[in-house]
């Protein structure tokens, strides 16, 4: 597990409003060269990272405005889950907090993450969050809908459909939040609890 924080000097709002804008990740994430939002909580990137493309799907597992988005690849080229949790420090600075794991698929990749590659990546990626929202100075688009883990559950042999219309309308007509493919991923890659919460975080 990698974890890294970071103090962004903007409110909490809008710090959370900016995360959810998953189209404007390439933006600020090192090798991230594309990402189209599916639905809420699905979406599909495609990325190259030391020369490899790859493209997988994520899905949103748990998101609660101005507090926390879990996440998990479903299908694809990449085995990964993280959370990004939001804290108000005052009413103008907020802590940003992105834990991940990510399984290494080649003998480069493996290399790379004994050698830090992967903290190395996640702290660049907030610093240059960071940067980005700070020089805007607000953020490029909301959704505020909220997430459960039981919702739009997939079981396995499947279809998935789609989310409530509570959840799918609960945002802007422009609003995203997403994450692809709702293949659900094995009991192992279940994110461990945060303290003093139950389930996934």
């Amino acid at each position: 597990m990698v974890e890294q924080t970071i103090d962004v000097d903007a409110p909490l709002r809008n710090v959370y409003n900016q995360w959810t804008q998953f189209e404007e990740f390439p933006n600020f994430m090192e090798g991230v060269e594309d990402i189209r939002q599916i639905d809420d909580r699905h979406s599909h990137w495609r990325t190259k990272i030391a020369g490899v493309r790859r493209e997988f799907d994520t899905e949103i597992v748990d998101q609660l405005p101005d507090e926390r988005i879990a996440w998990r690849t479903t299908g694809g080229d990449v085995r990964q889950k993280g959370v990004v949790t939001f804290l108000p420090l005052d009413p103008e600075h907020t802590r940003v907090r992105l834990a991940m794991e990510m399984e290494p698929e080649g003998m480069a990749e493996k290399a790379g993450d004994a050698l830090g590659f992967l903290d190395r990546r996640v702290k660049g990626d907030l610093k240059r969050f960071k940067s980005f929202i700070e020089d805007h100075g607000h953020e490029t688009g909301q959704w505020r809908g909220r997430i459960r883990p039981s919702d739009g559950a997939t079981p396995a042999g499947t279809s998935s459909g789609e989310l409530p219309r509570d959840l799918r309308d609960s945002g802007p007509a422009d609003g995203t939040t997403g994450q692809p493919s709702s293949r659900p991923a094995p009991e192992s890659w279940d994110l461990p609890p945060e303290p003093g919460e139950p389930g996934i975080r």
